[in-house]
């Protein structure tokens, strides 16, 4: 069993009227199975609507299976009794945050998890240390997090994740609200985390060009899973990611394009150094 698992995985949204007689349920998760291996870095794609964030809440127990089964690290989501552990092992970040930043001082707000789970006082300040270096605001340790760019705020976030010690992160659209600098700055945080550390990262996005690194790509529609794959796997079906509604990095279209023109081009090219090789455009020594 990976560190997540997820076994016909039914979850459904119930409106009801004023009296609480049910108006109608829509079924935002529809029998997902997924299985995320420790140490990987796993993205799930969608558009809006698609399921991908109602499936992240489950990741974290803050929303619970309708039907179906969530296990994080071997532990049952919907047991009461494994909440504490679940939330210990797979951290959350979410896409505005401002909504995660507490304290007044960078320090002290990722020093807050730590101290509710009862980590002695010493031991807070070696994980707030290694946790700052970690996303590489250390040197912002003692400014006030209101004086901070958004890539900034949300690499504090998950700083603050990381000194709870967690096996997994799952960040859910943590570029939505975010310039392109501060997009780069936090993807190329959670890939370090990932590379270095060894946490498992589970990125939740709609930006293709923020997958190409995955080791494995599930895309979501209509809560279920569409496609599944390495990137450049995914990548290779261009037009069922259109039909998806989904757009594809701008040098994987140049080179479908390309390649329906007639020239002969490999399928699911992920950077503009691979089309120029491919190109024959080599580095002139």
């Amino acid at each position: 069993m990976g560190i997540v698992e997820t076994k016909n995985l039914v979850f459904e949204y119930i409106r009801r009227d004023e009296e609480g007689n049910v108006e109608g349920i829509t079924r935002a998760v529809d029998q997902v199975d997924i299985d995320v291996k420790q140490g990987e870095f796993v993205a799930v794609l969608g558009h809006n609507g698609s399921g991908k964030s109602t499936l992240a809440k489950h990741i974290n127990a803050i929303l619970y299976p309708t039907e179906g089964t969530v296990w994080v690290d071997g532990k049952d989501t919907a047991k009461e009794e494994n909440l504490w552990d679940v939330r210990q092992k797979a951290g959350m970040v979410f896409q505005n945050p401002d909504n995660q930043i507490i304290g007044q001082v960078v320090e002290e707000d990722v020093g807050f998890g730590p101290e509710n789970l009862g980590v002695p006082t010493e031991e807070i300040w070696q994980r707030v240390e290694e946790s700052l270096r970690a996303v590489g605001m250390y040197e912002f340790r003692r400014h006030s997090p209101n004086k901070l760019s958004g890539g900034q705020k949300q690499r504090v976030s998950i700083a603050g994740v990381i000194a709870m010690h967690p096996k997994c992160i799952v960040l859910d659209e943590p570029t939505a609200m975010l310039d392109p600098n501060g997009r780069r700055e936090v993807i190329r945080a959670a890939r370090a985390l990932n590379d270095v550390e060894g946490i498992t990262i589970i990125l939740i996005t709609h930006y293709m060009e923020e997958i190409i690194h995955a080791n494995k790509v599930f895309v979501m529609d209509k809560g279920k899973v569409a496609m599944e794959g390495t990137p450049r796997e995914i990548f290779s079906r261009v037009e069922e990611l259109k039909e998806l509604r989904l757009d594809v990095p701008q040098v994987t279209l140049l080179a479908h394009e390309l390649k329906k023109s007639g020239l002969k081009l490999p399928d699911g090219i992920l950077t503009f150094e691979e089309l120029s090789a491919a190109l024959g455009y080599g580095k002139k020594k």
